[in-house]
Protein backbone atom coordinates (compact mmCIF):
# COMPACT_ATOMS: atom_id res chain seq x y z
CA UNK A 1 0.00 0.00 0.00
CA UNK A 2 1.27 3.47 -1.34
CA UNK A 3 1.84 6.10 1.32
CA UNK A 4 2.72 9.69 2.33
CA UNK A 5 5.97 8.61 4.17
CA UNK A 6 7.64 5.64 5.43
CA UNK A 7 7.82 7.21 8.86
CA UNK A 8 6.63 10.12 10.98
CA UNK A 9 8.32 11.23 13.54
CA UNK A 10 6.03 12.85 16.41
CA UNK A 11 8.67 15.50 17.98
CA UNK A 12 11.83 17.33 17.48
CA UNK A 13 13.21 16.97 20.80
CA UNK A 14 16.29 14.97 21.51
CA UNK A 15 14.90 11.95 21.18
CA UNK A 16 12.40 12.59 17.85
CA UNK A 17 16.09 14.30 16.26
CA UNK A 18 17.82 11.10 16.94
CA UNK A 19 15.07 9.21 15.26
CA UNK A 20 14.07 11.19 12.22
CA UNK A 21 18.29 11.28 11.30
CA UNK A 22 18.45 7.68 12.29
CA UNK A 23 15.83 6.69 10.24
CA UNK A 24 16.33 8.86 7.35
CA UNK A 25 19.81 8.27 6.85
CA UNK A 26 18.80 4.56 6.95
CA UNK A 27 17.01 5.06 3.62
CA UNK A 28 13.37 5.47 5.04
CA UNK A 29 11.03 8.45 3.58
CA UNK A 30 10.62 10.16 6.93
CA UNK A 31 8.78 13.33 7.88
CA UNK A 32 9.64 15.34 11.32
CA UNK A 33 6.62 16.88 13.31
CA UNK A 34 7.30 19.74 15.54
CA UNK A 35 4.62 21.73 17.29
CA UNK A 36 7.03 24.77 18.15
CA UNK A 37 8.93 26.90 15.75
CA UNK A 38 12.56 25.79 16.47
CA UNK A 39 13.79 21.83 17.05
CA UNK A 40 15.27 20.40 20.19
CA UNK A 41 11.72 20.58 23.19
CA UNK A 42 14.66 21.10 26.46
CA UNK A 43 17.23 20.99 24.20
CA UNK A 44 17.13 25.03 23.01
CA UNK A 45 18.54 28.42 24.01
CA UNK A 46 16.86 31.74 24.02
CA UNK A 47 17.82 35.42 23.91
CA UNK A 48 17.45 37.84 26.10
CA UNK A 49 19.39 41.13 25.49
CA UNK A 50 23.07 40.42 24.91
CA UNK A 51 22.66 37.12 25.92
CA UNK A 52 21.47 33.64 24.64
CA UNK A 53 20.62 31.30 27.55
CA UNK A 54 20.56 27.52 27.59
CA UNK A 55 17.69 26.26 29.01
CA UNK A 56 18.44 23.01 30.31
CA UNK A 57 21.86 21.44 29.08
CA UNK A 58 24.34 21.42 32.30
CA UNK A 59 27.38 18.91 31.42
CA UNK A 60 27.21 16.98 28.08
CA UNK A 61 28.23 13.14 29.07
CA UNK A 62 29.61 10.33 26.55
CA UNK A 63 31.41 12.37 24.35
CA UNK A 64 35.79 11.19 25.41
CA UNK A 65 37.25 9.02 23.43
CA UNK A 66 34.85 5.92 21.68
CA UNK A 67 31.93 6.98 24.27
CA UNK A 68 28.10 5.79 23.12
CA UNK A 69 27.31 9.55 22.47
CA UNK A 70 29.84 10.31 19.89
CA UNK A 71 29.53 6.96 18.12
CA UNK A 72 25.88 7.86 17.72
CA UNK A 73 26.41 11.23 16.36
CA UNK A 74 29.33 10.11 14.36
CA UNK A 75 26.76 7.53 12.80
CA UNK A 76 24.51 10.17 11.87
CA UNK A 77 26.92 12.80 10.98
CA UNK A 78 26.28 14.96 13.50
CA UNK A 79 29.66 14.99 15.07
CA UNK A 80 31.46 17.23 12.76
CA UNK A 81 28.99 20.03 12.48
CA UNK A 82 29.29 20.75 16.26
CA UNK A 83 31.82 21.74 18.43
CA UNK A 84 32.43 20.57 21.90
CA UNK A 85 34.37 21.75 25.07
CA UNK A 86 35.80 19.65 27.51
CA UNK A 87 35.09 20.41 30.80
CA UNK A 88 38.42 20.52 33.47
CA UNK A 89 36.92 19.11 36.59
CA UNK A 90 33.36 17.26 37.21
CA UNK A 91 31.78 19.60 39.62
CA UNK A 92 32.26 21.31 42.96
CA UNK A 93 30.17 21.24 46.02
CA UNK A 94 29.80 23.65 48.50
CA UNK A 95 27.72 24.08 51.99
CA UNK A 96 28.79 27.47 53.26
CA UNK A 97 31.09 27.07 56.40
CA UNK A 98 30.99 23.02 56.36
CA UNK A 99 32.92 22.07 52.87
CA UNK A 100 34.21 23.18 49.41
CA UNK A 101 35.33 20.56 47.53
CA UNK A 102 36.25 20.29 43.65
CA UNK A 103 36.28 16.81 42.04
CA UNK A 104 38.84 16.11 38.88
CA UNK A 105 37.74 13.90 35.80
CA UNK A 106 39.31 11.06 36.85
CA UNK A 107 39.24 8.09 38.89
CA UNK A 108 42.87 8.27 40.79
CA UNK A 109 42.55 12.22 41.36
CA UNK A 110 39.15 11.71 42.91
CA UNK A 111 40.59 9.49 45.67
CA UNK A 112 43.89 11.68 46.17
CA UNK A 113 41.22 14.76 46.47
CA UNK A 114 38.98 13.41 48.87
CA UNK A 115 41.40 11.69 51.13
CA UNK A 116 43.18 14.96 51.11
CA UNK A 117 40.07 16.41 52.56
CA UNK A 118 39.28 13.68 54.84
CA UNK A 119 42.54 12.23 55.93
CA UNK A 120 41.94 8.06 56.23
CA UNK A 121 39.47 7.23 53.41
CA UNK A 122 41.91 5.90 50.67
CA UNK A 123 41.04 2.06 50.83
CA UNK A 124 36.98 2.67 51.12
CA UNK A 125 37.23 5.21 48.32
CA UNK A 126 39.51 2.52 46.24
CA UNK A 127 36.93 0.15 46.52
CA UNK A 128 33.87 2.38 46.41
CA UNK A 129 34.87 3.90 43.39
CA UNK A 130 35.69 0.37 41.54
CA UNK A 131 32.15 -0.81 42.49
CA UNK A 132 30.63 2.59 40.61
CA UNK A 133 33.17 1.73 38.21
CA UNK A 134 31.65 -1.71 37.45
CA UNK A 135 28.42 -1.32 38.17
CA UNK A 136 28.27 2.00 35.96
CA UNK A 137 29.98 0.78 32.97
CA UNK A 138 27.29 -2.50 32.83
CA UNK A 139 24.38 0.43 33.11
CA UNK A 140 25.56 1.99 30.98
CA UNK A 141 26.01 -0.69 27.84
CA UNK A 142 22.99 -1.80 28.85
CA UNK A 143 21.05 1.71 28.60
CA UNK A 144 22.69 1.89 25.03
CA UNK A 145 21.51 -1.42 24.23
CA UNK A 146 17.80 -1.32 25.66
CA UNK A 147 16.98 -2.88 22.01
CA UNK A 148 18.16 -6.32 22.92
CA UNK A 149 18.18 -5.68 26.74
CA UNK A 150 17.33 -9.87 26.64
CA UNK A 151 21.16 -9.87 25.83
CA UNK A 152 22.40 -7.49 27.75
CA UNK A 153 20.29 -9.39 31.26
CA UNK A 154 22.10 -12.34 30.48
CA UNK A 155 25.26 -10.86 31.09
CA UNK A 156 24.23 -9.32 34.37
CA UNK A 157 23.95 -13.24 35.29
CA UNK A 158 27.92 -13.22 35.95
CA UNK A 159 28.76 -10.31 37.25
CA UNK A 160 27.79 -10.50 40.95
CA UNK A 161 28.57 -6.86 42.45
CA UNK A 162 26.00 -5.36 39.99
CA UNK A 163 23.47 -8.59 41.39
CA UNK A 164 24.36 -7.56 44.85
CA UNK A 165 24.40 -4.01 44.90
CA UNK A 166 22.60 -2.40 41.60
CA UNK A 167 18.87 -2.20 42.99
CA UNK A 168 19.79 -1.30 46.80
CA UNK A 169 19.52 2.34 47.57
CA UNK A 170 22.53 4.39 46.87
CA UNK A 171 22.53 6.17 50.50
CA UNK A 172 22.49 2.80 51.93
CA UNK A 173 25.18 1.50 49.55
CA UNK A 174 27.38 4.82 50.91
CA UNK A 175 26.63 3.95 54.51
CA UNK A 176 28.52 0.69 54.25
CA UNK A 177 31.77 2.09 53.04
CA UNK A 178 31.90 5.53 54.74
CA UNK A 179 31.25 7.18 58.23
CA UNK A 180 31.87 11.21 57.36
CA UNK A 181 29.07 12.49 56.42
CA UNK A 182 30.84 15.37 54.56
CA UNK A 183 32.60 12.77 52.30
CA UNK A 184 29.13 11.14 51.29
CA UNK A 185 27.58 14.39 50.55
CA UNK A 186 30.29 15.14 48.16
CA UNK A 187 29.98 12.06 46.80
CA UNK A 188 26.13 12.14 46.14
CA UNK A 189 26.19 15.51 44.37
CA UNK A 190 25.29 13.96 40.98
CA UNK A 191 21.75 12.66 42.30
CA UNK A 192 20.04 15.61 40.96
CA UNK A 193 21.01 14.65 37.04
CA UNK A 194 18.32 11.69 37.82
CA UNK A 195 16.08 13.41 40.01
CA UNK A 196 16.45 11.33 43.03
CA UNK A 197 17.43 11.85 46.38
CA UNK A 198 20.15 9.47 47.17
CA UNK A 199 17.79 7.72 49.70
CA UNK A 200 15.63 6.84 46.86
CA UNK A 201 17.74 6.60 44.04
CA UNK A 202 19.35 3.01 43.04
CA UNK A 203 22.94 2.75 42.92
CA UNK A 204 22.90 1.37 40.16
CA UNK A 205 21.53 5.12 38.20
CA UNK A 206 24.49 7.16 40.44
CA UNK A 207 27.38 4.72 39.23
CA UNK A 208 26.00 5.42 35.60
CA UNK A 209 26.05 8.95 36.08
CA UNK A 210 29.22 9.28 37.57
CA UNK A 211 30.66 6.57 35.66
CA UNK A 212 29.95 8.11 32.56
CA UNK A 213 31.17 11.65 33.30
CA UNK A 214 34.45 10.17 34.69
CA UNK A 215 34.98 7.67 31.74
CA UNK A 216 33.69 9.91 28.97
CA UNK A 217 34.35 13.63 30.74
CA UNK A 218 32.36 16.18 30.99
CA UNK A 219 31.72 18.48 27.70
CA UNK A 220 30.24 22.25 26.61
CA UNK A 221 28.62 22.94 23.05
CA UNK A 222 29.66 26.23 21.40
CA UNK A 223 26.85 27.73 20.86
CA UNK A 224 24.68 25.65 23.61
CA UNK A 225 22.30 22.85 23.25
CA UNK A 226 20.36 24.45 20.62
CA UNK A 227 23.60 24.08 18.29
CA UNK A 228 23.38 20.22 18.53
CA UNK A 229 19.74 20.25 17.91
CA UNK A 230 20.22 22.16 14.64
CA UNK A 231 23.18 19.48 13.81
CA UNK A 232 20.97 16.45 14.21
CA UNK A 233 17.92 18.30 12.56
CA UNK A 234 21.04 19.31 9.88
CA UNK A 235 21.52 16.11 9.02
CA UNK A 236 18.55 15.16 8.55
CA UNK A 237 17.57 17.74 6.37
CA UNK A 238 20.37 16.60 4.50
CA UNK A 239 20.11 13.24 3.89
CA UNK A 240 16.51 14.18 2.29
CA UNK A 241 14.68 14.56 5.50
CA UNK A 242 11.59 16.69 6.01
CA UNK A 243 10.34 18.58 8.33
CA UNK A 244 7.66 20.78 9.18
CA UNK A 245 7.65 23.51 12.42
CA UNK A 246 4.24 24.70 13.61
CA UNK A 247 2.36 21.54 13.36
CA UNK A 248 0.84 19.78 15.94
CA UNK A 249 -0.22 16.18 16.03
CA UNK A 250 -3.79 15.42 16.91
CA UNK A 251 -4.05 12.00 17.51
CA UNK A 252 -2.28 8.72 15.76
CA UNK A 253 -4.45 7.56 12.90
CA UNK A 254 -5.30 3.72 13.00
CA UNK A 255 -6.90 1.05 11.11
CA UNK A 256 -7.27 -2.53 12.39
CA UNK A 257 -5.60 -1.75 15.50
CA UNK A 258 -2.34 -0.65 13.82
CA UNK A 259 -0.83 3.16 13.11
CA UNK A 260 -1.40 4.25 9.76
CA UNK A 261 -0.69 8.00 9.83
CA UNK A 262 -1.35 11.14 12.16
CA UNK A 263 -4.16 13.74 12.19
CA UNK A 264 -2.87 17.35 11.94
CA UNK A 265 -4.34 19.98 14.16
CA UNK A 266 -5.21 21.80 10.87
CA UNK A 267 -7.74 19.05 10.21
CA UNK A 268 -5.07 17.27 7.29
CA UNK A 269 -4.07 13.16 7.42
CA UNK A 270 -0.66 12.15 6.74
CA UNK A 271 -0.33 8.55 6.26
CA UNK A 272 3.04 6.22 6.80
CA UNK A 273 3.79 2.53 7.63
CA UNK A 274 5.45 3.88 11.52
CA UNK A 275 4.53 6.24 13.79
CA UNK A 276 7.59 7.16 16.41
CA UNK A 277 6.64 9.47 19.23
CA UNK A 278 9.23 11.51 20.77
CA UNK A 279 5.71 12.67 23.12
CA UNK A 280 5.53 11.30 26.79
CA UNK A 281 4.19 7.63 27.19
CA UNK A 282 1.20 8.82 28.86
CA UNK A 283 0.21 11.36 26.45
CA UNK A 284 1.11 9.06 23.47
CA UNK A 285 -1.53 5.95 24.51
CA UNK A 286 -4.04 8.22 26.17
CA UNK A 287 -4.47 11.54 24.19
CA UNK A 288 -2.54 10.68 20.79
CA UNK A 289 -4.43 7.10 20.53
CA UNK A 290 -7.35 5.96 21.26
CA UNK A 291 -7.13 4.06 24.81
CA UNK A 292 -9.41 1.36 23.87
CA UNK A 293 -6.82 0.19 21.67
CA UNK A 294 -3.86 0.28 23.90
CA UNK A 295 -3.55 -3.50 25.70
CA UNK A 296 -5.16 -3.24 29.53
CA UNK A 297 -1.99 -4.21 30.82
CA UNK A 298 -0.01 -0.87 29.38
CA UNK A 299 -2.55 1.22 30.72
CA UNK A 300 -2.28 0.22 34.28
CA UNK A 301 1.23 0.18 34.12
CA UNK A 302 0.87 3.88 33.29
CA UNK A 303 -1.51 4.46 36.07
CA UNK A 304 0.58 2.44 38.83
CA UNK A 305 4.06 5.25 37.85
CA UNK A 306 4.24 8.68 39.38
CA UNK A 307 5.27 11.77 37.57
CA UNK A 308 8.92 12.60 37.96
CA UNK A 309 10.00 15.90 39.14
CA UNK A 310 10.37 19.22 37.48
CA UNK A 311 12.37 22.45 38.23
CA UNK A 312 12.78 25.88 38.96
CA UNK A 313 15.67 27.51 37.12
CA UNK A 314 17.31 31.13 37.12
CA UNK A 315 18.71 32.44 34.24
CA UNK A 316 20.82 35.03 34.84
CA UNK A 317 23.26 37.50 32.38
CA UNK A 318 26.38 39.35 34.44
CA UNK A 319 28.36 41.78 33.24
CA UNK A 320 31.64 40.40 34.70
CA UNK A 321 33.84 37.75 34.13
CA UNK A 322 33.08 34.31 35.17
CA UNK A 323 36.74 34.25 37.10
CA UNK A 324 35.91 37.65 38.79
CA UNK A 325 32.72 36.75 39.80
CA UNK A 326 34.90 33.34 41.67
CA UNK A 327 33.69 30.39 38.79
CA UNK A 328 36.40 28.08 38.07
CA UNK A 329 34.49 24.96 37.42
CA UNK A 330 31.25 24.56 35.08
CA UNK A 331 28.66 22.59 37.46
CA UNK A 332 28.71 24.09 40.98
CA UNK A 333 26.39 22.20 43.54
CA UNK A 334 25.21 24.65 46.01
CA UNK A 335 23.44 23.39 49.22
CA UNK A 336 22.06 25.29 52.52
CA UNK A 337 23.62 22.01 54.81
CA UNK A 338 23.61 18.51 54.67
CA UNK A 339 20.56 17.19 55.13
CA UNK A 340 18.54 15.36 52.47
CA UNK A 341 15.21 16.32 54.59
CA UNK A 342 15.53 20.05 53.73
CA UNK A 343 16.02 19.19 50.36
CA UNK A 344 13.28 17.06 50.35
CA UNK A 345 10.97 19.49 51.95
CA UNK A 346 12.13 22.20 49.60
CA UNK A 347 11.10 19.84 46.47
CA UNK A 348 7.69 20.01 47.54
CA UNK A 349 7.16 23.41 48.93
CA UNK A 350 7.84 27.21 48.39
CA UNK A 351 9.92 27.84 50.68
CA UNK A 352 13.34 29.38 50.43
CA UNK A 353 15.36 26.99 48.08
CA UNK A 354 17.93 24.52 49.70
CA UNK A 355 19.91 24.06 46.92
CA UNK A 356 21.06 25.36 43.71
CA UNK A 357 22.82 23.33 40.54
CA UNK A 358 24.60 26.86 39.50
CA UNK A 359 26.06 26.11 35.66
CA UNK A 360 28.48 28.33 34.42
CA UNK A 361 28.89 28.06 30.80
CA UNK A 362 31.61 30.84 30.48
CA UNK A 363 34.76 29.24 32.83
CA UNK A 364 35.66 27.98 28.92
CA UNK A 365 32.88 30.70 26.99
CA UNK A 366 30.52 28.76 24.66
CA UNK A 367 29.96 31.61 22.88
CA UNK A 368 26.82 32.70 24.25
CA UNK A 369 27.15 35.34 26.34
CA UNK A 370 29.34 38.67 25.30
CA UNK A 371 33.10 38.84 25.41
CA UNK A 372 33.90 39.73 29.28
CA UNK A 373 30.80 38.32 30.49
CA UNK A 374 29.52 35.51 32.18
CA UNK A 375 26.02 33.18 31.31
CA UNK A 376 25.09 31.49 34.46
CA UNK A 377 21.88 29.01 34.66
CA UNK A 378 20.88 28.26 38.64
CA UNK A 379 18.18 25.27 38.79
CA UNK A 380 16.87 23.66 41.48
CA UNK A 381 14.25 20.82 41.41
CA UNK A 382 10.56 20.86 42.42
CA UNK A 383 7.31 19.03 42.11
CA UNK A 384 4.72 20.99 39.93
CA UNK A 385 1.91 21.12 43.03
CA UNK A 386 3.02 23.66 45.54
CA UNK A 387 3.33 26.01 42.16
CA UNK A 388 -0.24 24.98 40.99
CA UNK A 389 -1.53 25.70 44.65
CA UNK A 390 0.01 29.18 43.87
CA UNK A 391 -3.48 31.61 42.87
CA UNK A 392 -3.08 33.65 39.26
CA UNK A 393 -2.54 37.08 40.90
CA UNK A 394 -0.26 35.96 43.05
CA UNK A 395 2.26 34.09 40.63
CA UNK A 396 4.54 36.72 39.09
CA UNK A 397 5.10 38.03 42.99
CA UNK A 398 5.90 34.27 44.08
CA UNK A 399 8.51 33.84 41.23
CA UNK A 400 10.58 36.86 42.19
CA UNK A 401 10.83 36.05 46.14
CA UNK A 402 12.24 32.65 45.05
CA UNK A 403 14.19 33.87 42.63
CA UNK A 404 15.48 35.93 45.39
CA UNK A 405 16.60 32.73 47.52
CA UNK A 406 17.97 31.89 44.82
CA UNK A 407 20.30 34.78 44.67
CA UNK A 408 20.79 34.57 48.48
CA UNK A 409 22.47 31.35 48.19
CA UNK A 410 24.37 32.10 44.93
CA UNK A 411 26.21 34.93 47.05
CA UNK A 412 27.76 32.58 49.30
CA UNK A 413 30.15 31.32 46.58
CA UNK A 414 29.74 34.97 44.48
CA UNK A 415 28.85 37.67 47.04
CA UNK A 416 29.27 40.29 43.99
CA UNK A 417 26.51 38.87 41.92
CA UNK A 418 23.86 41.04 42.73
CA UNK A 419 25.98 43.93 41.34
CA UNK A 420 25.87 43.12 38.11
CA UNK A 421 23.32 41.48 36.91
CA UNK A 422 22.14 42.74 33.53
CA UNK A 423 19.74 40.07 32.49
CA UNK A 424 17.53 37.69 34.79
CA UNK A 425 14.50 35.61 33.37
CA UNK A 426 12.56 32.57 35.77
CA UNK A 427 11.15 29.53 35.00
CA UNK A 428 9.08 27.37 37.11
CA UNK A 429 7.31 23.99 36.59
CA UNK A 430 4.53 25.92 35.42
CA UNK A 431 6.60 27.30 32.64
CA UNK A 432 7.98 23.49 31.85
CA UNK A 433 4.47 22.00 31.93
CA UNK A 434 3.59 24.95 29.60
CA UNK A 435 6.62 25.33 27.20
CA UNK A 436 7.84 21.49 26.73
CA UNK A 437 3.87 20.02 27.13
CA UNK A 438 5.42 17.43 29.53
CA UNK A 439 2.66 15.98 31.97
CA UNK A 440 3.62 17.79 36.02
CA UNK A 441 6.47 19.66 33.85
CA UNK A 442 8.21 16.20 34.77
CA UNK A 443 12.07 16.98 32.83
CA UNK A 444 12.85 13.44 33.74
CA UNK A 445 10.02 11.66 32.75
CA UNK A 446 8.51 9.43 35.30
CA UNK A 447 10.06 9.26 39.00
CA UNK A 448 12.48 6.92 38.72
CA UNK A 449 13.42 4.80 42.37
CA UNK A 450 14.46 1.92 42.66
CA UNK A 451 11.08 0.23 41.98
CA UNK A 452 10.72 2.52 38.97
CA UNK A 453 13.33 2.25 36.87
CA UNK A 454 14.06 0.98 33.29
CA UNK A 455 14.65 -3.10 34.70
CA UNK A 456 10.88 -3.16 35.76
CA UNK A 457 9.02 -1.55 33.34
CA UNK A 458 10.56 -3.22 29.98
CA UNK A 459 7.19 -2.71 28.28
CA UNK A 460 8.16 0.71 27.71
CA UNK A 461 10.36 -0.47 24.62
CA UNK A 462 7.62 -2.90 23.18
CA UNK A 463 5.69 -1.73 20.04
CA UNK A 464 2.48 -2.03 22.49
CA UNK A 465 0.44 -0.64 19.27
CA UNK A 466 1.00 -2.58 16.00
CA UNK A 467 2.81 0.28 14.12
CA UNK A 468 4.03 3.11 16.86
CA UNK A 469 7.80 3.27 18.54
CA UNK A 470 7.81 5.35 21.40
CA UNK A 471 11.37 7.30 22.21
CA UNK A 472 11.78 10.15 24.77
CA UNK A 473 12.66 10.25 28.38
CA UNK A 474 9.76 8.38 29.19
CA UNK A 475 10.78 5.49 28.26
CA UNK A 476 14.99 5.27 29.27
CA UNK A 477 16.44 7.90 31.75
CA UNK A 478 16.82 11.42 31.69
CA UNK A 479 19.21 13.27 30.17
CA UNK A 480 21.11 13.81 26.81
CA UNK A 481 23.13 11.38 26.56
CA UNK A 482 20.13 8.61 27.21
CA UNK A 483 17.93 9.84 25.64
CA UNK A 484 19.90 10.08 22.31
CA UNK A 485 22.07 6.90 22.96
CA UNK A 486 18.78 5.02 23.16
CA UNK A 487 16.29 6.91 20.10
CA UNK A 488 19.17 6.06 17.63
CA UNK A 489 20.00 2.54 18.73
CA UNK A 490 16.35 1.48 18.55
CA UNK A 491 15.93 3.00 15.41
CA UNK A 492 18.82 1.48 13.76
CA UNK A 493 16.88 -1.97 15.06
CA UNK A 494 13.46 -0.77 13.50
CA UNK A 495 15.49 -0.30 10.14
CA UNK A 496 16.35 -3.71 10.13
CA UNK A 497 12.32 -4.41 9.73
CA UNK A 498 11.12 -1.76 7.76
Amino acid sequence: MSTDYDVIVIGAGNAGLAAAATLQRGGQRTLLLERHNVPGGAATTFVRGRFEFEVSLHQLGGMGGPAPLRQVLDEMDVTRRVEFIEDDQLYRTVVPGVLDVTLPADWARITEVLDSHYPGQRPALTSFLELVRDVGLWQLTARGNLHRIDAEIERLTGMKHVRRHGLRPFREVLDEFFTDERLKFVLSSYWSYNGQLPSRMSFMDFARILALFVETKPYQVVGGSQALSYGMLESFLQAGGEARFHTAVERIVTRGGRAVGVLLEDGQTVSCRVVVSNAPATTTYTRLLDPAEVPSAVLRDLGSRRMGVSATALYLGLDAPAAELGFATAANFIHTDLSEETVARGMRSLEPAPFILASCYDVKPNGCAPPGATQLNLITLQYTDPWDAVPAEEYQRAKQVYAESMLELLKTVAPGVRDVIEEAEIATPITMKRYLSQPGGAIYGFDQDVTDGWLFHDDDLKPNVPGVVLVSNWVTAGGYNSTIVTAARMCRRLLAVL
